[in-house]
């Protein structure tokens, strides 16, 4: 690349049009698909497909959508837009609606939309350092950008990208989850292999055990042991000395100072959401001075944990338990006495962090690639701020199409299904024993997280593992990294961009898939 090659903008007319026409479809999009199916698709590869077909009809100004970085900008747009109206606003407001708190869906909402703002903000900071690399895995982020690279250049590697799409298709249509198969192709094997191996034991645990693992909330207390050890290994990041620091410039475009300013500045922006949902949600009146000064400080700390955790499996494993570290949340906010209204507002705000930050990471990636892996400092910049600013105006749109649908939805009783799940918990409470499990599970989470190390995060995808019920995911996954083992070793290392490059195919082939079939179970 060339320093003199100017970065697309967000902002010219033509592309600012198909932003908003974009992000419109993709909220709306994200609306349907978590309030009917439960589940919120990826979109980019939607939008890089329908920015490539605009820039091959030959009028005027859609010529200019030929270019790879507006191709990014839009993907960057929809997918945007689709996560953030499913995830961060669409399913926190459904919490309290369901548990008959509609006084503080309003309040919740104006909190969740500036949480989502913080959220992809913080990404946008930490994006290229050394918690969240750009050389990280991010595996949807590869398959968008291989898509896009194979689109306007085609080639061998579009051929090979094409059979991966294919292969993921036909997988799909198999019910086998061809999104973890493809990322056992890119991802570290540590970590893919412990999240492979958690989502065996989850899957037949109560087969070969006689136990079920949520029952005795083994999921989750092996995820707060994890976590924990997650923040000490990033607290050491931040505050170690940096004797590396050469190398650090030389690895990442941002340096621990940036991580340090980008926490500090996180953490006053959460505390202050916490105090607003806190205000104008009411419950002040419903709990002590000590009690709601607890309540902000840990509503502030479990957005940031959340995040955090969320960024990470995402990053590493392109799937991220968003709604069990949530659920993680609520039930030590319940063992912690909060009263229901709060636990409500909780649940909600915790929910709502992490999700925009890791399709963010994802966006960035493929921008990332795109840009030439940063071989160009100076159009990567620019790059990045762009697809940023695409982000915040989906993250717009998404706010406003929330706005004028929820009351319909709530209205036909149309809410996220994991909403009645965040309820039911609420209202029945936990036990003490309960606390205890968590303890005790910790231990071997902890144990596992420090094992790994900050670099292979095996016990928070070992965590992740155990809190999907998905087992044939975890089949795949294994099948994945023996088949790249056997690859590799067969080819000793020297097609390993074909490799990524089919990979990037399957989990395309998975997306296209699972959103087509989506919209069509939509219309029926």
């Amino acid at each position: 690349m060339n320093n003199k090659v100017l970065h697309p903008r967000a902002l010219e007319p033509v592309t600012l049009l198909m932003i908003v026409l974009t992000s419109v479809v993709g909220a709306i999009i994200g609306i349907q698909l978590i309030t009917t199916l439960g589940i919120s698709a990826n979109t980019s590869i939607v939008g890089a497909i329908f920015a490539m077909i605009l820039g091959r009809i030959p009028i005027g100004k859609l010529i200019a959508f030929k270019s790879v970085h507006r191709q990014n900008i839009i993907q960057t747009a929809i997918s945007s837009a689709t996560f953030s109206a499913a995830s961060s606003l669409m399913l926190p407001i459904g919490i309290p609606y369901v548990l008959g708190y509609e006084n503080l869906v309003l309040p919740l909402f104006i909190g969740v939309i500036l949480a989502m703002f913080v959220d992809a903000l913080l990404l946008y900071k930490f994006f290229d350092t050394k918690i969240f690399p750009a050389a990280g895995t991010w595996p949807p982020g590869i398959a968008t950008a291989e898509a896009i690279k194979a689109g306007d250049k085609g080639g061998k590697n579009a051929k090979v990208l094409i059979g991966g799409v294919l292969i993921g298709i036909v997988g799909s249509v198999l019910k086998i989850p061809m999104s973890a198969f493809g990322v056992a192709f890119i991802g570290n094997i540590w970590a893919l292999t412990m999240f492979g191996i958690g989502l065996l034991l989850r899957g037949y645990s109560v087969q070969l055990f006689n136990i079920d693992l949520n029952a005795y909330y083994i999921p989750h207390g092996i995820m707060i042991g994890a976590g924990i050890v997650a923040l000490f290994q990033v607290a050491f990041t931040l505050l170690g000395k940096r004797a590396a620091k050469k190398s650090e410039e030389l690895s990442y475009s941002k340096d621990t100072k940036e991580i340090r300013r980008g926490f500090g500045v996180g953490f006053i922006a959460y505390l202050a959401i916490a105090l607003l949902i806190a205000v104008l949600g009411g419950i002040i009146t419903h709990m002590s001075f000590g009690m709601l000064i607890g309540f902000i400080l840990f509503a502030t700390i479990a957005a940031f944990v959340h995040e955090l955790i969320v960024g990470i499996a995402a990053m590493h494993a392109g799937w991220f338990p968003a709604f069990a570290v949530a659920f993680i949340t609520l039930i030590v906010g319940i063992l912690i006495g909060f009263p229901a209204p709060a636990l409500a507002l909780l649940a909600g705000y915790s929910a709502a962090t992490g999700v925009a930050f890791a399709d963010m990471g994802y966006d960035l990636k493929t921008g990332f690639i795109l840009r030439g892996n940063g071989s160009d400092p100076a159009l990567e910049k620019e790059g990045r701020k762009q697809q940023m600013i695409a982000g915040m105006i989906a993250f717009s749109i998404s706010a406003i199409v929330v706005l004028l649908s929820y009351k319909s939805y709530f209205a036909q009783d149309l809410v996220a299904p994991v909403n009645h799940v965040y309820a039911a918990t609420i209202q029945s409470g936990v036990t003490g024993d309960v606390a205890k499990q968590l303890m005790i599970w910790a231990i071997p989470g902890a144990l596992i997280q420090l094992i790994g190390g900050s670099k292979r995060q095996m016990g928070i995808l070992f965590a992740t593992g155990l809190l999907l019920i998905n087992p044939i995911a975890g089949w795949a996954v294994l099948a994945g990294i023996l088949l790249r083992v056997i690859f590799t070793y067969v080819t000793k290392g020297k097609r390993e961009s074909e490799m990524t490059v089919f990979a990037a195919g399957v989990i395309a082939g998975d997306a296209l898939y699972s959103f087509f079939s989506s919209i069509l179970k939509i219309g029926k």
